[in-house]
């Protein structure tokens, strides 16, 4: 832990800031793919690997994370992140064709790999546990504010300027960054020198790495069946593989055995399959407000800005929220609540009032902002200091896997409820996409029972700083939760 006030006043900056320029350029390019294709000469549908290379190197890229933050240290590790993030966006803006393209946003992601689970480190490193939640609310705000912002400020950059902008604008960002990283970012490194666990890296990075594919590009039809299938089982047997291999070493890559941890398995397994059912709203909104409801692109972007401002003003009452109500009870009702946002989205029709979606986006952003500041703190409430880099790595690599999930959920309810629906037909497409978010807010509230193995003292050492009343190894076997 740190005692130095510097330090604790710019970390959670720092972190935010590096996570926010990650999260963004996530989205932000999605928007820009046609001008991007136009550009170099090539076919939109080609350009769907500048999206899916970046997905691909984050899922090899964060296991290794925590290896090389305990290997060269927290501050070394960070900064290179940084910079290498920094130079992969100017080679995209840069980029004179598609393999080039590609070959920056596999950097990219390399670069941005490295900056989620190493600055979460870094945080869980410096701030005492009591101050946790403050800090890690503060980090968590970009996640929840970049991907609403990036669609809107990409469409408003290429309308206005270059794609090739969408890119640059990372660069005063990240230098700024860097700056500040060489002089105030605290520099830790493991307790033990464990090598590197190469073949396990091999088998669960190469297994990700083709499920987060396969997810990506879910629901097209540009891969048939039967490879999808074979595809499928490799990926699942490399893991099944890893699992194996990682029982019989002694130094893993992932530890699995982290998740008899009660609390950490929970928050991190709940979290996996709560983003299922938030994970489709990316895809509905922008359909129901540009098809429903008729909105011009910039129109519907202004009606997410409530969200990412309720998120912000969340920041400010969690921690009292989970003081006073306990992990439990919170993580109980507010999953609930998420599921009755999104089932009020299926009210919502061309002769409803701005100000009351803009007043369900409101709630939505509290309850999403809560729900994230909550699992994401619960995770180390009863993780030892030893293994907070492990504990990291794997609740980073989890979430990087459940995003691929949550987007392939939605992707699935879209095209399900659309079906051939025909986008001209107003009335029609309302009607299904109404259907999607009944579907998606009752897979949401049913996320709600894996919160149910919490106990009343959970969480008691982040949100009011006393030590656990739980016990923290609960002896139910990991095959068994």
């Amino acid at each position: 832990m740190s005692d130095n006030p510097s330090v604790k006043s710019y970390l959670p900056w720092l972190v935010a800031t590096a996570l926010f320029m990650e999260q963004l350029d996530a989205t932000i390019v999605n928007t820009a793919v046609p001008s991007i294709a136009a550009s170099l000469n090539v076919t939109p549908l080609s350009l769907k690997s500048v999206v899916t290379s970046y997905i691909l190197s984050l899922a090899v890229g964060i296991p290794v994370s925590g290896w090389m933050a305990d290997r060269f240290g927290t501050r070394r590790v960070f900064a290179s992140a940084i910079a290498v993030f920094t130079l992969a966006s100017v080679l995209c803006g840069l980029s004179v064709s598609a393999p080039m393209m590609v070959f920056a946003r596999l950097l990219q992601g390399l670069g941005g790999a490295m900056m989620m689970p190493v600055g979460r480190l870094a945080i869980i490193r410096t701030f005492p546990k009591n101050e946790l939640l403050g800090a890690m609310n503060f980090v968590i705000l970009p996640a929840l504010i970049g991907p609403l912002l990036g669609p809107t400020v990409g469409g408003l950059i290429v309308h206005w300027l270059s794609w090739r902008v969408i890119f640059f604008v990372n660069v005063p960002v990240g230098l700024t960054a860097l700056y500040l990283v060489l002089r105030h970012m605290p520099d830790y490194h493991g307790a033990e020198q464990r090598p590197l666990d190469v073949i396990g890296l091999i088998l669960f990075s190469s297994g990700t790495a083709i499920l987060s594919w396969l997810l990506e590009i879910f629901g097209e039809h540009t891969l048939d069946g039967v490879t999808a299938l074979l595809m499928l089982g490799m990926s699942v047997a490399l893991l099944t593989a890893y699992v194996w291999h990682a029982r019989s070493n002694t130094y893993p890559l992932l530890r699995l055995s982290l998740f008899k941890v009660r609390t950490f398995r929970i928050s991190v397994l709940g979290g996996f399959i709560t983003r299922l059912g938030i994970g489709g709203l990316p895809f509905l909104l922008p359909l129901l407000y540009q098809l429903g409801l008729k909105l011009l692109p910039w129109q519907s972007g202004l009606l997410m800005m409530p969200t990412a401002a309720a998120a912000m003003g969340m920041k400010l009452i969690a921690p009292k929220v989970l003081a006073r109500f306990g992990y439990r009870s919170v993580l109980l009702v507010n999953t609930i609540c998420i599921g009755i946002t999104i089932a009020l989205f299926s009210l919502v029709g061309p002769s409803t009032p701005w100000y009351l979606i803009a007043g369900i986006g409101l709630l939505q952003g509290f309850f999403n902002s809560l729900q994230f500041s909550s699992m994401n703190t619960l995770a180390y409430s009863d993780i030892e200091p030893r293994d907070s880099s492990m504990a990291s790595t794997i609740a980073s690599s989890f979430q990087q896997l459940s995003m691929s999930f949550g987007l392939a959920a939605g992707t699935l309810v879209t095209a399900w409820f659309l079906g051939r629906v025909p986008q001209t037909n107003q009335a029609m497409v309302t009607a299904a996409l109404h259907h999607g978010f009944q579907f998606l807010a009752v897979m949401t509230v049913l996320s709600s029972l894996v919160f149910w193995r919490l106990r009343r003292g959970d969480g008691e050492s982040i949100s009011k700083g006393k030590t656990a009343t739980a016990v923290a190894q609960d002896p139910t076997p990991l095959s068994q939760a």
